[in-house]
């Protein structure tokens, strides 16, 4: 047991990079980070005691670097680290049930869920469904394309956001 004030032991801060890494590697994957905040999140990788020979090139870099370079520079980094890409679909699935936990704890509102392609999500469980098929494709249609009054949907999503996220997980977790 580490006392109270000193550093993390070597093994623990990169367990602990590693396992960022891999939650980033996933929301990456999902759309949910974008390319001009790799570099940031390099350096932190970096901070935290991870060591690879390209880890180091984006952490170096700018935001405003070319994406097409961050993005090339950055899986490398992963793959070097051992961590793979996780298929898109997986990584979707996972951002939809920390999207519908975020709902539950009320940093983003019903109406911000309308905002992205969340509705074309290919879902899996009963859970993922329920909660998708309550995703119009713009704020404006709630009543139009679910044919439900706006104080309804708020109810009928939050109900199926915390059956989503009290379902068990899926596949590898990020």
């Amino acid at each position: 047991m580490r006392a109270e004030g000193t550093t993390p032991e070597p093994e623990t801060s990169m367990q602990s990079g590693l396992t960022s890494l891999g939650e980033v590697a996933c929301r990456y994957q999902a759309d949910e980070i974008c390319p001009q905040d790799l570099p940031m999140i390099a350096a932190e990788a970096l901070a935290a005691g991870l060591d690879t020979p390209t880890l180091c090139e984006p952490a170096g870099w700018p935001r405003d670097a070319d994406p097409r370079d961050i993005r090339d520079a950055f899986e490398q980094a992963l793959s070097e680290s051992g961590i793979g890409l996780p298929d898109r679909g997986l990584a979707r699935r996972h951002a939809l049930r920390r999207m519908a936990a975020r709902l539950i704890d009320g940093e983003i509102a019903p109406a911000d869920l309308a905002t992205d392609d969340w509705w074309e999500t290919e879902v899996e469980t009963t859970e993922e469904r329920s909660f998708v098929l309550l995703i119009p494709q713009c704020a404006c249609c709630i009543e139009y394309t679910l044919g439900l009054d706006q104080q309804t949907w708020a109810s009928e999503l939050r109900i199926a956001a915390r059956a989503l996220t009290s379902s068990p997980p899926i596949g590898p977790g990020c």
